[in-house]
């Protein structure tokens, strides 16, 4: 484990650059975004698992895909489905979906929709409930995971870089309780009021010997797999297909990535052995006169009701991005090709 002064030069070093999980089928990750308005839940976080880690805790990317429906499920709603950023991996723009949607930030009609589709970031912890406020059955392990937002994250590490810290927050000796507080902003939850306690506390004989008998988590376990190639390219293809408001293919995908909350029977779906799907055939050429009907629009998507810190922003339905003449009010909208092809034309 680093000392703080490690952890402090890399924050900064961080901040000056510019610069997710698995759940075991046990109830391991502690869901405070559950606990009432105007209560504090009591958290003693612990070091990672993994000693090289610098930090106490590790960094997730993903983004956050939204699809129509699923395809051949008539009475489907809406589902989405989270792909991780391969940028938490690889070199900036290594990722499929952020290679194309930074260039959407340059035009004012697009920012919206870029926005949408922008990773989104959280931090994976561990350590002790010491006082919870959730009725819940406690697991065996009291050591628990946290999936952190980021502005709890950046109450945690904005005291970091203070100079009232002398000792790691997670020292066994002389470590701090951090307090998680919730109330209430407009319709969203808020954690603002969250602080470290004001008094360092030493880990007591249960917390000890917890962590004797159950060892610490390695944290990088529960991040997503980086995507391989064959990965990437259907990141890629539900990608164009989200923007281009289609449901969510189970039969391409589903061996890929999933909808969460969605059981899917995947026996008839592309195998995941290494190889990209086969492309779907190319739908027939329609008629020269004949109207085409026009591809649904993403609509905006309403707040997140699991309220873990995150606010959706609520996209506006994009504006087409090519200078083209302005089609009338009975106009089709832009398929995802005629706007990732205009962006493309413009940079170039």
């Amino acid at each position: 484990m680093a000392s703080l002064a490690e952890i402090r030069a890399k924050l900064q070093a961080q901040d000056n650059k510019g610069g997710g999980q698995q759940s075991g089928g046990d109830n391991a990750i502690y869901p405070f975004w559950n606990i009432p308005e105007n209560s504090t839940s009591v958290l003693r976080f612990l070091p990672d698992g993994d000693s090289s880690n610098t930090f106490f805790w590790r960094e997730r990317q993903m983004i956050r895909m939204e699809f129509q429906g699923i395809e051949g499920q008539p009475d489907s709603r809406r589902c989405v489905v989270n792909v991780p950023c391969n940028e938490m991996w690889g070199p900036v723009g290594s990722c499929p979906v952020l290679s194309e949607v930074r260039e959407w930030f340059k035009d004012p009609a697009l920012e919206d929709m870029g926005r949408k589709y922008w990773k989104k970031r959280s931090y994976v912890f561990q350590g002790f409930v010491t006082e919870g406020t959730l009725d819940e059955t406690a697991p065996e392990n009291p050591i628990r995971r946290f999936v952190i937002n980021p502005s709890i994250f950046n109450i945690i590490k904005s005291a970091l870089m203070s100079s009232d810290f002398e000792e790691l927050p997670t020292d066994y000796e002389g470590g701090t309780d951090f307090r998680l507080t919730k109330t209430t902003k407009g319709q969203y939850a808020d954690y603002g009021t969250s602080s470290w306690a004001r008094r360092e506390r030493s880990l007591d004989s249960n917390e000890r010997a917890a962590i004797e008998t159950h060892g610490l988590y390695t944290l990088n376990d529960y991040l997503p797999k980086q995507p391989s190639e064959s990965e990437l390219a259907v990141i890629a293809e539900m990608f164009e297909a989200s923007v281009d408001g289609k449901m969510y293919d189970p039969e391409r995908w589903g061996n890929f990535y999933r909808p969460s909350g969605v059981q899917l029977d995947t026996s008839n779906s592309a195998p995941n052995n290494g190889s990209a799907p086969k492309a779907a055939p190319a739908a027939p050429a329609p008629a020269a006169p004949a109207p085409v009907a026009p591809a649904p629009v993403v609509e905006a998507a309403p707040a997140a009701t699991t309220d873990t810190g995150w606010k959706d922003v609520a996209p506006a339905a994009p504006a087409p991005a090519a200078p083209a003449p302005a089609p009338s009010s009975e106009a089709e909208k832009p398929s995802a090709q005629d706007i990732l092809a205009a962006i493309r034309n413009r940079s170039n």
